[in-house]
């Protein structure tokens, strides 16, 4: 019988885009601290940053991973993905624990915490790749700035993404690079190339509704106006937030309108298809969910930023098959949800920026989906109409036949300052009455003509074998579990976490003594200073101890006995 050979296993591997590819190549190569990125949203930001940071991790295996994303939502998102790659990103951390769990490849904050924790993370991102999500956020306050540079002064690299075009004002990004007062990127990939390159995001169309409104003003007049009469700012912020009220009859027509769109995708093209609704505050997200509910016979979720299930209302309707969410500004950046099909762009905050966030929760592509026409309705305002077409200028150009010098236009930066104060006495502003124009279907068949063809992945003489990316074992850490579903390692020590809790919960019960002499005790007993920082192993050796102490009291077998 001859011998038998063992074949080694394949390292495991993640493709790449060719964008993604060509921008971690010009990463590397890159010999600044810094590097800025700007992908349209949808294109695998994500992706990219972490295969990057691998790559950093590679060559500098006792580095750590910082990244700063803007929402308590995202730190988890980035934590899971990470998970999906191999990495191990604690997304509870706090400065109260000043280190991390010595398993841990790193953290993940928010620019909220660190305005609060600038001189901690100073010490934790000496020896650290940082990662800035969404970089524009860190202009938002003069403050944040302030702390992002004391934080992140001193890491060893820096890479900044966005999806979206940078503000204009008078405050500079923390280590974004300046050219004649204009941000400068190191890599684009805009909304159009990713069109054109095909599988890479959806085409979104516009279904927009004319209407005529009155109001009464604030100083006592009474006026009425329809979308196309032209206005002050003052007058037609006043007109469109007389249309969004739920009061009227225009916005449950535009919400019937896009209820049945949704309808129709869920039953011709994908059954758990979801659509988005963006409402101007949190009266406005129940009103509207309550249209959903009566009229439509269709429950919401309903997602508010003072609800602590936020986050994990979020990710129920993400994996879900729910029609609708109803949010104000939670889900309009970087919170992936790529069964979002339909969108109603229901809120007074008319800035590109935002427009362009609310977008980019559309146009994420799922693989094996068909065309996956998305489409966002909006009002005919022109400042949303110019947006608007922005966007659909570049799809049109990347999905027509391709022109021989395959050229196309990057996102163009834009002014995104918020919108200035009215000066508006509110409580004396009173919406009267709003219905649509429009009879029937709205004006897409105007606005978009017709639904272009959708082009094919492009061969852009890629070899195939240059986009696979290795995720075998980094050097110095351990054997990590590649998690598909981002569960390991950083969930099971949330399990043991818990599971140590109730043993504190039982021995101070059984004791009588305090929760920091027992917490104190079991330190003790297994060598773990802090349960922050403690490792898997450390927790299980942990609960180990506790039970020992338990059943020394109460010679009874523990319920939380680690298995």
């Amino acid at each position: 019988m001859p011998p038998t050979t063992k074949t080694r296993p394949t390292a495991p591997t993640l493709r790449l885009r060719p964008w993604q590819r060509a921008a971690l190549d010009q990463f590397n190569a890159s010999d600044e601290n810094d590097f800025l990125a700007v992908a349209t949203p949808g294109a695998g930001k994500t992706t990219f940053a972490l295969a990057a940071v691998r790559g950093f991790l590679a060559a500098n295996p006792t580095a750590r991973v910082i990244v700063v994303a803007p929402t308590s939502h995202l730190k988890l998102q980035w934590a899971d993905a990470a998970a999906r790659l191999g990495l191990d990103l604690e997304p509870s951390w706090s400065a109260s624990h000043e280190s991390l769990p010595n398993e841990a490849d790193g953290l993940v904050t928010t620019y909220q915490q660190v305005s609060t924790s600038a001189r901690v993370l100073s010490k934790l991102s000496k020896n650290a790749i940082v990662v800035f999500d969404e970089v524009h956020h860190a202009g938002e306050d003069r403050s944040w700035g302030e702390s992002i540079t004391v934080a992140f002064a001193g890491a060893l690299r820096r890479l900044s993404i966005s999806g979206t075009p940078f503000r204009s004002d008078t405050s500079a990004i923390p280590f974004v690079r300046y050219e004649y007062e204009q941000a400068v990127s190191d890599f684009d990939y805009g909304y159009g190339p990713a069109l054109a390159d095909g599988g890479v995001v959806r085409p979104i169309y516009f279904p927009r509704f004319d209407g005529y409104m009155e109001w009464s003003a604030p100083d006592g007049s009474v006026l009425g106006a329809s979308f196309d009469d032209e206005l002050d700012r003052t007058r037609a912020n006043q007109r469109l937030r007389t249309a969004l009220s739920a009061q009227g009859d225009w916005l449950p027509a535009v919400i019937a309108q896009a209820h049945e769109q949704l309808m129709r995708i869920r039953s011709d093209d994908q059954p758990d298809a979801g659509g988005l609704i963006i409402a101007v505050d949190h009266e406005h997200a129940r009103a509207i969910a309550h249209i959903l509910k009566v009229r439509h016979n269709s429950p919401a979720t309903v997602v508010l930023s003072d609800d602590p299930n936020a986050s994990d209302r979020i990710v129920a309707f993400g994996v879900g098959t729910r029609p609708w969410i109803v949010a104000v500004r939670m889900v309009s950046e970087g919170v992936d949800i790529p069964r979002l099909r339909v969108g109603v762009f229901a809120t007074t905050t008319t800035t590109e920026l935002f427009f362009r966030q609310a977008v980019g929760r559309l146009v994420r592509l799922t693989q094996g989906g068909g065309p996956q026409r998305a489409f966002m309705f909006i009002p005919d305002d022109a400042r949303l109409r110019a947006w608007a077409e922005q966007i659909k200028r570049q799809r049109r150009h990347s999905l027509r036949a391709r022109s021989e010098s395959e050229e196309f236009a990057s996102d163009a930066e834009f002014d995104s300052q918020a919108e200035p104060d009215d000066g508006e006495q509110l409580s004396l502003f009173n919406a009267l009455s709003a219905v649509t124009l429009s009879s029937g279907a709205p004006e897409m068949t105007v606005f978009d003509a017709a639904y272009e063809d959708i082009p094919e992945p492009r061969n852009l003489g890629v070899d195939e074998a240059d986009l696979l990316f290795d995720l075998s074992p980094l050097p110095g850490r351990g054997e990590r579990l590649i998690d598909p579903n981002g569960a390991a390692p950083r969930r099971e020590r949330e399990i043991l976490r818990d599971k140590n809790a109730t043993a504190v919960r039982e021995l101070v019960a059984l004791t009588g003594q305090q929760h920091g002499e027992v917490n104190a005790e079991l330190n003790r007993r297994s060598g773990v200073s802090k349960v922050a920082q403690a490792s898997r192993a450390q927790l299980r050796k942990r609960l180990l101890a506790a039970d020992g102490w338990r059943r020394q009291l109460s010679g009874q077998r523990s319920p939380w006995r680690v298995r």
